[in-house]
């Protein structure tokens, strides 16, 4: 008894909130890597070592995790958010692939899709992370390209895989044999019972490692040329974007039915861009802009602000009530009105942020039931505008599927942002049960990146794409992207986030950055899909208003919506539309709480473990120390010193 107080004691910091952890949280006055997987947070380590800095040791983490499948690759794309100690400035990497030349609605819709395919050739944008990285270490970082990869180049050469990807490989080897380049690559015992590897065996890559020495010696030619360190990491850049890879990865692109083209990798950059941002009770957050979802936690927060959390307590009917009905009305926002904004005449961002936008959303709050019918509200007014979108609108209230009977919450918002109810939407959705396949959608897993050190550089990555089962571009060694099947075809399900050659698409991945008083506070991210902001907002308020340590926090129990349009998955309008009411729950939730719920309309289901695979750093500024937590999910760890 006396040794669980004390541990107790130790986990608690003095917090509101008192649990013991299933994992301790990190300390470190030097450094802090925290990423999804062991060996890429040691490549971190390995970098912080070598005297790198933080964006050295999150480009390092970054590629290692390219290298290891189970939920990105190298054809993937890359979201950053970079604490910059010499400006005091939050700054926004955007490194998003976009959609290649002749995908198009129409080209989509002629194959029978609503949505772009999950899988395969047709599900490609153009690659972002190896420009990304490139850019952020060429702009950021102090080392070179050669020593940043040399963890990956090693494990590309031969690493001892781990049962979880090697599990995902002969999961998903149905799809894996109608890619040539990928069944040469994962079905390491074709014709046997187990064509992937083992657990433990030694996975070698020996294209992409080729893939990687073309990079490097290209960068290591132009500083024979006596190129500044800059300079010749963008000779790599190019020779991946405009070069022999580039080439190859065409070729292999169109050979297996693929869009993308020379021109359309030539035209890709990657885009530095001012961060969005809201002040919380003295905390400014920060997220990418609104062609990732990012924002909604942002728009989250500022309805929360309203209402006293701390004093509701924490996971009590009334603050589950509460988030619940508060992320109903954003996801509605979010899937409505979010888009890549170089694309967007009519941008609502401004108004979406605006703070008497959210009080008057807050009071649209239903406090005694689920609202099944919200819908996205007008942001425009709050600009001094009119909303051209109306009509969508209207047409999103009466999208209908046939077999399901479910209809997709919608309204036309007014001023004040109060709700407009159609008498046709009164039995608005079936109550199914979500099923195994709908949740592996909801939750589709990529990885965290989170970084900092002792001279003030910090780093949030959210990196995806090229995931397993992953169609491998010919001799590159190289996955591409799925991320096209985050766009629509229609623009009465999202006017801002129609399939367009040259577009990006509205994404779930969603790196954080909090500061306090001007310096970093935390540096938080998650991966699983639509439901990262859903955590990441709970996160931050255990953090904020519970008193919670970091590590008790990514592992505090949470809620998750399905009352939102999936993101991932899913061809069809009936795979992808919301599910109202429907809430996971933590098993632990007791009895009295469930069946309140459910009187207010709720439907229940739960899980052992229910806060998503955070990691995060804070920053102790009363000790001058970083604490890091790491998610008890799976395999998400974290190294500091």
């Amino acid at each position: 008894m006396k040794r669980l107080l004390t541990l107790m004691f130790l986990f608690t910091m003095g917090a509101t909130y008192a649990q013991q952890t299933q994992k301790p949280p990190l300390h470190g006055k030097n450094w802090m890597a925290v990423t999804g997987k062991p060996l890429a947070a040691t490549a971190g380590a390995m970098i912080f070592q070598r005297n790198g800095n933080a964006v050295d040791a999150a480009c390092a983490m970054l590629a290692a995790t390219c290298t290891m499948w189970d939920v990105l690759s190298w054809g993937g794309e890359t979201q950053a958010l970079i604490y910059n100690p010499k400006t005091g400035k939050v700054i926004a990497i955007n490194a998003l692939g976009v959609a290649p030349t002749g995908a198009t609605p129409e080209f989509y819709k002629g194959k029978g899709y609503d949505f772009p395919p999950e899988y395969g050739p047709l599900a490609a944008v153009t690659p972002g992370t190896p420009g990304g990285l490139c850019y952020m270490l060429a702009n950021y970082g102090t080392m070179s390209l050669k020593e940043v990869l040399a963890p990956a180049m090693e494990m590309a050469a031969g690493y001892p895989i781990e049962a979880q990807t090697a599990n995902s490989i002969e999961r998903g080897k149905k799809y894996i044999k109608e890619w040539p380049y990928s069944k040469a690559v994962f079905l390491t015992h074709p014709g046997k019972e187990r064509e992937a590897p083992e657990a433990g065996e030694i996975f070698v890559q020996r294209d992409l490692l080729a893939t990687l020495t073309k990079m490097v010696e290209a960068e290591q030619a132009a500083l024979k040329q006596h190129k500044s360190r800059k300079e010749a990491i963008m000779a790599a850049y190019d020779r991946f974007y405009k070069g022999d890879i580039a080439k190859e990865f065409v070729r292999g692109c169109q050979e297996q039915g693929g869009l993308i083209t020379m021109e359309d990798l030539a035209r890709w950059k990657p885009v530095e861009e001012a961060p969005l941002h809201t002040n919380y009770k003295g905390i400014e957050v920060y997220k990418l802009q609104e062609w990732t979802q990012g924002p909604m936690l942002l728009q989250s927060l500022n309805i929360l602000e309203n209402f006293d959390l701390k004093g509701m307590g924490y996971n009590s009917v009334d603050y589950i009530h509460t988030l619940y009905q508060t992320m109903n009305l954003t996801f509605a926002d979010r899937d409505f009105y979010y888009g890549d904004p170089a694309f967007n005449k009519n941008p609502a961002i401004a108004g979406l942020l605006n703070k008497d936008y959210a009080k008057a959303r807050a009071q649209q709050i239903n406090k005694t039931m689920n609202d099944a019918q919200a819908g996205p509200g007008d942001p425009y007014p709050y600009m001094g505008k009119t909303n051209p979108y109306l009509h969508f609108l209207k047409e999103r209230a009466q999208l209908s599927d046939t077999t399901s009977g479910r209809k997709p919450g919608g309204f036309v918002p007014k001023h004040d942002a109060t709700t407009f109810n159609n008498s046709d939407l009164s039995t608005l959705y079936a109550s199914n049960e979500p099923d195994s396949a709908y949740m592996d959608r909801l939750w589709r897993g990529t990885t965290s990146v989170e970084a900092a050190d002792k001279e003030g550089w910090v780093v949030s990555i959210t990196p995806s794409g090229g995931w397993l089962p992953a169609c491998i571009a010919g001799k590159t060694g190289v996955g591409m992207s799925q991320r096209a099947q985050s766009f629509v075809l229609d623009s009465a399900i999202c006017p801002f986030n129609v399939i367009a050659p040259g577009k990006r698409p509205r994404v779930t991945l969603t790196p954080s950055m909090a500061l306090k008083d001007g310096k970093p506070f935390l540096c938080f991210g998650v991966q699983g899909g639509d439901t990262q902001d859903q955590n990441l907002l709970q996160f931050f308020l255990n953090v904020v208003e519970f008193g919670m340590t970091v590590q008790q926090a990514t592992e505090a129990a949470n809620i998750n919506t399905n009352q939102l349009w999936l993101s991932l998955g899913g061809t069809t309008i009936k795979e992808r539309m919301p599910h109202p009411g429907e809430i996971l729950l933590n098993k632990n939730i007791p009895e009295a709480t469930r069946k309140t719920l459910e009187k207010m309309g709720y439907h229940l289901s739960f899980g052992e473990r229910t806060s998503g695979p955070i990691n995060a750093i804070f920053f102790d500024r009363a000790h001058g120390t970083l604490w890091g937590g790491s998610s008890n999910h799976g395999e998400d760890y974290g190294i500091g010193w």
